[in-house]
């Protein structure tokens, strides 16, 4: 097989080929209509690099969620640690991730904090309190927004921040919306103690999930909590290169969306699952094109429109990582 075009800033020895890039086109084609959608109005020099980073991950929760075998979660470190030195495992997404990551000195610890949040899916985690669902969704959802970024060029520690509250809002929407579908599966991410102050017993309800009024308050309580983190988000967005902004702001439109669709259910993400129609996204995605960069932002969320205000603690870690990949990047 024969190298192809050179498609994106390469390391000195390249080692994934035009056809290594195509199967992670395909990947994330399968599996994330939405982000497939909002990624289509990204700039090429940020969408092809994308592409290997989006299938490394999607191939790494597969494989932490499939292991039947302990030491599923140390082989795929050693995996991500051959790929970081330029050796990596003899799959088209390990090779085309490999010169993506050392090409944008992507920071090895966000991908480590990655493959920590699949490991705490797979072991079927539980979160105490919102503080610790915040630190759940910094590992499995964050991480991508703060890689998102780096392959913008983007290293502010304040625009990291925010895409790291982008991150965690689009998780909780999940969570909201999956509340059936993932206590169906013997899953909880809702706060126990939000659950426990709502007089809902975890044990028995997820043996028999039923929607409950109680329960349509607990799930209503993270959509506005979701719905701040959203609107904190926007003020990141005029700090992102300009032809980033609409895949970005569609992003976080189309998510917010399914919060929608949630409410319009009476908070009920049990007796069935929220979805945003096609057509609907599409007009969410010309509304970004149009509109990109939010006009104002809310005054609530914070004095200063340039800055918004600090990261959450449970995300710092993140930021800090990739300030400390930037310093040894110069």
């Amino acid at each position: 097989m024969t190298l192809g075009a050179p498609l994106l800033p390469l390391p000195a020895e390249r080692t994934a080929t035009a056809d290594d890039l195509a199967a992670c086109r395909e990947l994330l084609r399968k599996g994330s209509k939405s982000f497939f959608a909002a990624s289509l109005l990204l700039p090429k020099r940020v969408r092809v690099p994308m592409l290997p980073v989006y299938a490394f991950c999607r191939v790494a929760d597969d494989v932490v969620d499939q292991a039947s075998e302990p030491g599923a979660v140390e082989a795929l470190q050693a995996r991500l640690a051959a790929a970081y030195e330029g050796n990596p495992h003899d799959s088209p997404v390990d090779r085309a991730f490999s010169d993506v990551a050392r090409a944008h000195d992507l920071p090895r610890a966000v991908m480590e904090a990655l493959i920590e949040g699949f490991a705490w899916d797979a072991a079927g985690r539980r979160y105490e309190t919102l503080s610790d669902l915040h630190a759940y969704c910094a590992r499995v959802a964050s991480t991508v927004g703060v890689i998102m970024s780096v392959l913008m060029g983007v290293r502010d520690p304040k625009a990291l921040a925010r895409a790291c509250d982008l991150g965690v809002a689009m998780q909780l929407t999940n969570i909201a919306r999956d509340v059936g579908e993932d206590a169906r599966n013997g899953r909880v991410y809702l706060p126990l103690a939000w659950l426990e102050e709502a007089g809902i017993d975890v044990e028995p309800w997820v043996a028999r999930p039923v929607f409950t009024a109680a329960l349509g308050g607990v799930v209503e309580r993270l959509l506005r909590h979701a719905s701040g983190l959203y609107a904190r988000a926007d003020l990141g967005i005029p700090m992102l290169p300009r032809d980033c902004r609409a895949s970005i702001r569609a992003a976080s439109l189309i998510y917010a969306d399914i919060g929608r669709v949630v409410f319009g259910a009476g908070f009920d993400s049990v007796t069935s699952r929220a979805y945003v129609p096609l057509g609907r996204k599409l007009w969410l995605l010309l509304r970004a094109l149009a509109a990109p960069t939010p006009r104002v932002p809310l005054p609530h969320v914070a004095r200063d429109a340039q800055v918004g205000p600090p990261a959450l603690p449970e995300v710092q870690f993140l930021v800090d990582a990739c300030a400390r990949s930037n310093r040894r990047g110069r």
